[in-house]
């Protein structure tokens, strides 16, 4: 594989990540306005609350909440499994050279 187009799907790869990663934050905000417990009441802006909405912490247990909940989940996932076959894409490459 050429330099050039190693570059060329690593930034392809990239922006798919990115994307997808921009939706499971998306996904957050939608379930903490959800939940009750999680409702940003402070008036400033703050992050998305992964960390509880991941784990379902105060999160609401409603049946579409949770399905919304399971689609994040799964969009992380697919995140975490893109980070992983590029690690093996590049000790692949390493290990050819």
């Amino acid at each position: 594989m050429t330099g050039e187009t190693f570059y060329l799907l690593s930034g392809v790869w990239a922006r798919v990540m990115l994307a997808i990663f921009i939706q499971a934050i998306r996904l957050s905000y939608r379930i903490e306005a959800r939940s009750p417990d999680l409702t940003n009441r402070s008036g400033f802006p703050r992050n998305a609350m992964m960390f509880h909405t991941v784990t379902n912490m105060n999160v609401a247990r409603d049946e579409e909440t949770q399905a919304i909940r399971r689609r994040m989940n799964r969009l992380l996932l697919i995140v975490l499994a893109g980070f992983a076959l590029l690690w093996a894409g590049v000790s692949l490459v390493q290990s050819a050279e």
